[in-house]
């Protein structure tokens, strides 16, 4: 099963061949260009669920016990820079700068390259790294992050049942559910405007390109926001 926003990404690169096919090789179909006259899916893939820190410590928990593709180190740069998943997976040596605490990353989604700069907690996951001989970080795709996360997960609610059960108690059906890799790039996000960065600071470290996008990625907490309120 695809999601409406992939069908509509691969709907876009379609549209695109058509367009460059008319426009450098002026080649004319008689009713234009086709995807133009498809109904695309509504992509209604916003979502709102954070990370609460009791289930973080949970999972943390649990990777640094099972240790299953660096995850433990994987989680933690995640929720410290908002990185998406095949940008660290793509992770070299070279691209490190442990000195300034700043991490390059030559090719992003966007196809522009950025610096992200590294939290003390966030360099710290390098410390004890072996160094591999091909410069790489990490010997994993981005699949295999997404697998790694979810069986954490998994794990980390049996045992949260299994406390439960233990004590006599009836478990929250809401935590350690519906939790995604990817989500960690929201909750880090969410995480960076707390902090008290601005829009801009926020989206040099993410690399996020419009506002949009930026706010899409954004769920800030009205209990954190009281605090602040004063």
């Amino acid at each position: 099963m695809v999601s409406p926003a992939t069908i509509n990404r691969e709907l876009n690169v379609l549209s695109h061949v058509f367009a460059v096919a008319k426009k450098e090789w002026h080649l004319h179909l008689p009713w234009g260009n086709p995807v133009q006259l498809v109904r695309r899916p509504k992509a209604d893939d916003k979502r709102e669920r954070r990370l609460r820190d009791t289930e973080k410590a949970r999972i943390l928990q649990v990777a640094r016990r099972d240790q299953g593709e660096h995850i433990y180190e994987i989680i933690v740069l995640a929720l410290e820079t908002g990185m998406r998943r095949g940008e660290i997976a793509a992770m070299r040596w070279e691209h490190l700068d442990k000195k300034n605490h700043v991490l390059l990353i030559p090719q992003t989604k966007t196809g522009v390259s950025r610096k992200v700069p590294l939290s003390s907690r966030a360099i710290r996951v390098f410390k004890g790294l072996p160094r591999r001989i091909d410069g790489a970080v990490w010997n994993t795709r981005p699949e295999s992050i997404s697998r790694a996360f979810e069986r954490a997960c998994t794990r980390a609610r049996a045992d949260y049942e299994n406390e439960c059960g233990a004590a006599g108690v009836r478990p929250d059906g809401l935590i350690l559910v519906d939790l995604r890799f990817h989500g960690l790039r929201h909750e880090a996000t969410s995480r960076l405007f707390e902090k008290g960065l601005n829009p801009m600071e926020v989206a040099a470290i993410t690399g996020h390109k419009t506002l949009q996008m930026l706010m899409r990625y954004t769920h800030l907490r009205a209990e954190d926001l009281v605090k602040r309120l004063g």
